[in-house]
């Protein structure tokens, strides 16, 4: 089985379960019923709660495709992680990362989603979300929760180069008085991760039903932001703890905000020139003393 379909995962195990031994049943009884539990077992615990050997269990895992037990239970967290509680991350992160190793496991585990985001986006849809920005007559940017500095960030520097730009934010006044005036030349960009946020998503669903352009910043092509939007831009951001990882996100709108950056090179180029003459003059920046 392809391990990046882990959607299909309680499906293979269903198709192959008349072909399993008596102990792999157990097994894979066992995890239809509780794969929100079996996710957070290792493969030792995971054989005694069914009365079964550690060796049956990733046989068990090698007959439905996986290379190893561990790849197995990834499978599980990517199958549950839009449902996890913060209490039921922690748990995971402490199977996964401990004191001793946070520094140099976060860091690994952010080098993989970049490197698995660099393979999986499409950079046909990146360069048509570079052309929609140029057309919209308006900008909305919108991520809640954890994902607000996502759109901060975003709408940050598209401030700088654009004029159109707005970010929709939560708690200020209602999100829907705050785009009530989207039509169908405008571009609203959405941006979430697991788990996702509905008023996100029912954000999308109001600039979809107005006519808006819909593009969606997120983890994957089955986010419930991109079955919404008409181009998506993965950004892979699987959990190394109960953080959310949010470094690949921010390095695809980064390159985003480059993108745009060197369409309007000349203009930008001027406007910083006389930016650096107005935060010269009110001190803008701190500037070290001379000694």
């Amino acid at each position: 089985m392809d391990e990046n379909n882990q959607q299909d995962l309680m499906r293979t195990i269903q198709m192959k379960f008349p072909r399993l031994s008596k102990g792999q049943k157990l097994i894979a009884e066992y995890i239809l019923k509780h794969y929100d539990k079996a996710a957070f077992m290792t493969a030792a615990k995971l054989g005694t709660s069914v009365g079964v050997s550690e060796s049956t269990v990733v046989r068990f895992a090698n007959e439905l495709g996986f290379s190893g037990y561990p790849k197995l239970q990834k499978a599980l967290h990517d199958l549950i992680k839009n449902k996890l509680t913060t209490v039921q991350r922690i748990e995971l992160s402490n199977n996964l990362i401990n004191q001793e190793n946070a520094l140099k496991g976060v860091l690994k585990a952010d080098m993989e989603n970049i490197r698995s985001t660099l393979e999986k986006i499409n950079h046909k849809d990146f360069e048509e979300v570079v052309n929609s920005i140029f057309r919209a007559k308006n900008i909305y940017i919108i991520g809640l929760r954890s994902s607000t500095a996502l759109s901060e960030f975003l709408g940050f520097y598209l401030n700088v180069m654009l004029d159109n730009v707005r970010v929709v934010k939560h708690g200020i006044s209602d999100v829907f008085e705050q785009i009530i005036n989207i039509d169908k030349d405008d571009l609203l960009i959405g941006i979430g991760f697991p788990r996702y946020s509905s008023g996100t998503i029912q954000t999308l669903d109001f600039a979809r039903s107005r006519g808006a352009k819909v593009v969606a910043i997120t983890d994957s092509l089955l986010s419930p932001l991109a079955t919404k939007a008409e181009y998506t831009l993965i950004a892979q951001s699987n959990m190394a703890s109960f953080v959310d990882s949010l470094v690949a996100p921010l390095s695809v709108i980064n390159a985003l905000i480059v993108a745009v950056g060197l369409r309007e090179k000349e203009k930008i180029s001027g406007m910083f020139k006389e930016l650096e003459s107005i935060w010269e003059e009110y001190h803008v920046f701190s500037h070290k003393k001379e000694e």
